[in-house]
């Protein structure tokens, strides 16, 4: 226990610390690193190709081809994790989701070539349907419900191909109940036993996802919404509840989504659990802080800072993040992270 210290003005001056940069960065409590960072790419079909994101400025599809490209300069800025999403085109969408467990499907074949060219990347792959559903839901609509045990075996069946594929961690974001159990268990059962499983086990039904939906194209096939398996908005007890249960199938680390928004759950899991605590930083929220700086409202690389630093100040060991590249540009000529800007 830390021992209460009784001092007061002048005697205490909090501003000593803060007169100069190398003091501010001796004393720095948190500190934002390009490996703290994981960085959401689109991957669509075809070569040479780029297709910008519309509600994402800055954030584009790539081919195979050109992904390989901005993976190989992620790394050489110091970059360590990237997390692959397929555009998938329609026509290879079903109620069935069959694509979803194709092994020479879009995003298999993704995995395949960022590890056969850039080996010491980690590769991070979604678990769930919704890219592969014509019906835009993260599992199985029967007469309108989600059939939560058949997604189940489904899930399992994807999770199963994309380690075959080179995939590092798993993110299984469908929130179906047991989910992790079961791909635990596959993944045990078939070899897999050093695949990291990072669970999405608080993802929240936010109005923030619009972005990304439309990045991989779920937004026009999407029924309804997300509301009987993503988590309610206003609660938190229930978040800590999800992560346990998540941690005790077997997840290796959880993720909080979104983070902007949530940085109470994810302070409340980092002092709660005793595992890796992560946030994702989604398509809306970047689009959002991303609007206020293309229109001047915030400066560029100080909205970015201080957006990422508050999730490692909330306990975050990492952040999924659109930011990552250009922040990890910066960091590389600013370790500390410190701006030096003018006196405000």
């Amino acid at each position: 226990m830390k021992q209460s210290i009784s001092s007061c003005f002048p005697h205490t001056r909090m501003r000593r610390w803060r007169q100069t940069a190398w003091s501010r960065s001796l004393v720095r409590e948190t500190t934002l690193l390009p490996s703290d960072l994981i960085y959401p790419l689109f991957v669509i079909e075809g070569q040479n190709q780029i297709s910008a994101v519309t509600h994402m400025p800055g954030v584009n599809r790539y081919s195979i081809d050109l992904l390989i490209q901005e993976v190989k300069q992620c790394y050489d800025l110091g970059i360590r994790t990237v997390a692959l999403f397929p555009s998938v085109d329609s026509r290879k969408k079903s109620q069935n989701c069959e694509e979803a467990w194709n092994k020479d499907n879009l995003v298999c074949r993704a995995v395949k070539a960022v590890k056969d060219a850039v080996p010491e990347m980690g590769v991070m792959l979604d678990v769930a349907l919704d890219p592969y559903n014509s019906d835009g839901h993260d599992g199985y609509l029967r007469n309108g419900v989600i059939d939560n045990d058949r997604t189940n075996e489904a899930l399992v069946k994807q999770s199963l191909v994309q380690c075959q594929a080179g995939a590092d961690i798993l993110g299984p974001s469908d929130m179906m109940d047991g989910r992790i159990s079961f791909i635990r268990k596959a993944l045990e059962e078939n070899g897999f036993h050093d695949t990291l499983l990072m669970a999405y086990a608080a993802k929240y039904a936010s109005v923030f996802y619009g972005p990304f939906r439309n990045a991989v194209q779920s937004d026009q096939s999407l029924t309804g919404d997300k509301k009987t398996y993503q988590m309610d908005i206003a609660n938190s007890d229930e978040a800590m509840r999800e992560i346990a249960l998540d941690l005790q199938e077997g997840a290796d680390a959880v993720i909080v989504k979104p983070g902007t928004f949530y940085l109470d759950i994810c302070y409340r899991a980092s002092i709660t659990f005793n595992c890796p605590i992560f946030a994702y930083q989604v398509s809306g929220e970047y689009a959002m802080l991303r609007y206020g700086i293309d229109n001047g409202l915030y400066p560029e690389m100080e909205t970015t800072l201080e957006s990422l630093l508050s999730f490692k100040r909330a306990g975050c060991r990492g952040v999924l993040t659109y930011f990552a590249k250009q922040a990890a540009e910066y960091l590389e000529h600013h370790p500390t992270g410190e701006n030096r800007g003018s006196i405000r």
